[in-house]
């Protein structure tokens, strides 16, 4: 077997674990096969007597292509999202989409998690999800960054203190809260009506801003067959929707691609959804504190 050979079979071992690596530093599934590709390209371009660890060699390239990417993206901010009914994540070429694909890992991963990761720096972003991650000593994590070890255990600590969040809450009742959000989230993605009603107040209100709201006027609903009708029939959007820690209390956020397009805050009475507070508003959201609820 030729060394080229040998190289490429090694490199499709380790092709899953390099992509989990970058979607998780990317949150975009197209952007992370961009990176594997990339690391695969420069791994025919390098001497590989020289390389003495390949996983090790693999994981610090695709990290730095990953962090690259990430200056650049934060240099360009994009815009906002438009009404996700085909979301459009940071670097998707078309025709390369797959909506359900994007879904899928968002799940797996946790669209929480993306969130706050999309709020980090890129130097936290990296060095949180290598080690926290992926184990990566952070004495090889600082090369990639250009500080030191005990720098980059600061940035992890830091994004972590970030990706777990607080809540006021004492554990029983966000428990309980939890438990009704995320039967509110399945009724939700199944189109549920009657689930959907027997989760909400009689009296539930539910506001939405211009931002989130399919009219420019900001929407108001009162009364629980009038939203739970609204929700099931968001079934489309609502699976691109995760529970999260919004400002302290269980909620849900919709983040297509991995970034934040807007958040469900919940008011809830004896078990039952008393007000739902829908945030799209940029402004709005950048007042919105989200972390992950443990699981």
């Amino acid at each position: 077997m030729d060394e080229s050979t040998l190289l490429l079979e090694r490199f499709e071992e380790d092709r899953t674990r390099l992509r989990a690596v970058a979607y998780r530093m990317l949150g975009s599934a197209s952007e992370a096969d961009d990176a594997v590709q990339e690391t695969w390209l420069r791994l025919g371009g390098a001497d590989a007597g020289e390389i003495r660890n390949l996983r090790g060699w693999l994981t610090t390239v695709v990290a730095r292509v990953c962090l690259n990417m990430l200056r650049t993206r934060a240099s360009r901010r994009e815009e906002p999202l438009d009404i996700p009914d085909r979301p459009d994540p940071a670097g998707a070429r078309e025709g390369e989409y797959d909506p359900e694909e994007e879904a899928l890992l968002a799940d797996s991963v946790g669209l929480a998690l993306l969130v706050v990761l999309d709020t980090l720096t890129p130097a936290e972003r990296l060095a949180f999800v290598l080690h926290d991650m992926f184990a990566v000593p952070f004495d090889e994590i600082a090369p990639m960054i250009e500080r030191s070890a005990a720098a980059a255990r600061q940035l992890a600590s830091r994004a972590r203190r970030r990706v777990k969040g607080a809540s006021p809450l004492p554990g029983a009742d966000l428990a309980r809260r939890r438990r009704v959000v995320e039967a509110f989230l399945a009724a939700s993605r199944g189109g549920d009506f009657e689930a959907l009603v027997t989760l909400l107040d009689a009296d539930v209100i539910l506001r939405a801003d211009r931002a989130a709201g399919p009219t420019p006027a900001p929407l108001l609903l009162r009364g629980a067959h009038k939203v739970g009708k609204g929700a099931s029939m968001a079934a489309e959007r609502v699976r691109f929707t995760g529970p999260a820690l919004v400002n302290g209390s269980p909620g849900l956020v919709m983040a297509p691609g991995g970034r934040l397009f807007l958040v469900l805050a919940f008011t809830i009475r004896d078990d039952k959804v008393a007000e739902i507070d829908i945030i799209a508003d940029a402004d709005r959201l950048g007042g919105v504190e989200v972390a992950v609820l443990d699981a």
